[in-house]
């Protein structure tokens, strides 16, 4: 079993950045792939960026490709999303997820344990 409890959500202005954190307990992070999902309003929860064991690769969403960076610290179980330029369009509940797989998943189906979210709101 693996617990995530997603931090660092909140209301900020359009270009603003936050910082959101995932932290781990229950079975060591560094066994795991890790990702970011998001889901908006009346829409279906999408992948945003996943990291690997390691963290020697990562994968983004086109959407937040170069704006978005998630990193991971194995020594304290946790994981992490640096978002800059935040749009309007972010606005979202975060979700971190784990993943017993190698590599960097991008498939809902591939993570077996969720967070509970976090919400993010980019005002204009």
């Amino acid at each position: 079993q693996v617990q995530l409890v997603e931090s660092g959500g909140g209301l900020v202005q359009v270009g603003d950045s936050l910082r959101l954190s995932c932290a781990a307990s229950g079975r060591t992070v560094n066994n795991f792939a890790m990702g970011w999902f998001r889901q908006a309003p009346g829409k279906e929860r999408e992948f945003v960026a996943a990291i690997s064991r390691t963290g020697g690769s990562t994968y983004y969403a086109d959407s937040v490709k170069g704006r978005f960076t998630i990193s991971r610290d194995n020594a304290k179980n946790t994981v992490y999303l640096q978002m800059n330029s935040l749009k309007p369009e972010d606005t979202a509940v975060y979700y971190c997820a784990s993943a017993w797989r190698v590599g960097v998943p991008q498939r809902r189906s591939e993570y077996d344990y969720w967070g509970q979210g976090t919400q993010v709101t980019v005002s204009s």
